[in-house]
């Protein structure tokens, strides 16, 4: 017999639990699925560093940053490079977030209790261009705490709504459909897989031990991209980028599949700018890995000049803070693989 809920939202990560808590907040009752055990609630938020992109915020105007809404927006358009039918929504998405981004979004977050710290970065930094890729000022805004500090208010109202009973958790409930009636999206079937006790970020069981289905009012799909998959990110590599790293390091845990992906097309949903993604060239190999083949990535200067195997400097790209596609274009269609453990390597074997 199926389960009955006012919504279900599917992937128990930050975008989860913020339409969890919203939902509830107005009064609907909420089941949030994931396949992870519950040691892993937060998702993939929980490994980030916790940037924020806030615009003309106080902490700007301290350091006497000069941001507008205006200038946030033409640096938005100058490296999304809108270009094709399948960009309208997300040019209306991204026009809507700048604004919630240069309003009320500083002032929710404090609401309820998240704290920034007092420097504010220059991630993506500007190519100098007026219409070039990247932020053309400061705007990364580091939240105390990194990733568990974007985490702690949601997961605090989650569980307060969790008490309640407004609010329920299933853990280790992996969606394989979208239940479509009448053109309507009215729940999700999957299975039930076996308990793991295994830590955060690590690979759990698949093991199938049941399964379920649940009806509800609405399905929200919150599961994330496919960062963890390299065979899907491979699939659909920009081509403009040539031929995908047969070398690649994975900055987010195996979880981070990109299941629901297919699954939500499969029901009807329109799925676009696959293509898009967001890599980073100075990714290296965890020396103490949580995840197999875990990336981090190393922070470069702010100005640093970057050169190709030849002693070239990278086309297009003046720093390791500005665009990744630029630096991706450099480094791939260089012909040759970075890799600075290979570098020391044959600088060793130069001096012999």
């Amino acid at each position: 017999m199926a389960t009955t809920t006012d919504i279900v939202v599917v992937g128990a990560g930050l975008a989860g639990l913020v339409a969890a808590c919203e939902a509830a907040d107005a009064g609907a009752r909420v089941l949030v699925l994931d396949q992870e055990p519950e040691q892993s609630l937060g998702g993939q938020a929980h490994w980030s560093l916790g940037g924020l992109f806030l615009v003309d915020s106080p902490e700007q105007r301290r350091l006497r940053v000069r941001d507008s809404f205006d200038l946030a927006w033409s640096d938005w358009l100058g490296s999304a490079q809108f270009d094709r039918d399948d960009d309208l929504w997300p040019q209306r998405w991204a026009e809507a977030y700048v604004h919630f981004a240069a309003g009320e979004k500083r002032a929710w977050l404090a609401a309820q209790g998240l704290k920034l710290f007092p420097v504010v970065g220059w991630a993506e930094r500007g190519d100098g261009r007026a219409d070039g890729h990247g932020n053309s000022v400061p705007r990364f805004h580091l939240t105390w705490g990194t990733g568990p500090g974007v985490l702690e208010p949601f997961l605090r109202r989650a569980r307060a709504h969790e008490a309640s009973g407004r609010l329920t958790f299933g853990f280790r409930h992996r969606v394989d459909e979208v239940v479509m009636e009448d053109g309507r999206a009215v729940g999700v079937r999957g299975s039930v897989l076996a308990p793991d006790d295994t830590a955060r970020g690590t690979a759990s069981t698949r093991e199938v031990v049941g399964d379920f289905e649940v009806r509800a009012g609405a399905t929200i799909v919150t599961s994330g991209g496919i960062g963890g998959d390299l065979d899907l990110v491979r699939r659909f590599w920009p081509k403009r980028l040539g031929t995908p790293p047969e070398q690649m390091v994975a900055g987010v845990p195996a979880h981070v599949d990109g299941r629901m992906l297919g699954i939500t097309e499969a029901a009807g949903a329109s799925l676009v700018n696959r293509d898009r993604m967001w890599h980073y060239t100075e990714g290296l190999h965890n020396w103490d890995p949580v995840w197999a083949n875990h990336g981090i990535r190393i922070l470069p200067g702010p100005s640093s000049l970057w050169l190709d195997a030849f002693g070239r400097r990278v086309a297009g790209f003046g720093g390791g803070g500005m665009h990744g596609y630029n630096a991706l274009e450099g480094t791939f269609l260089g012909g040759c693989l970075f890799s600075g453990r290979a570098a020391g390597r044959a600088a060793a074997r130069g001096v012999r």
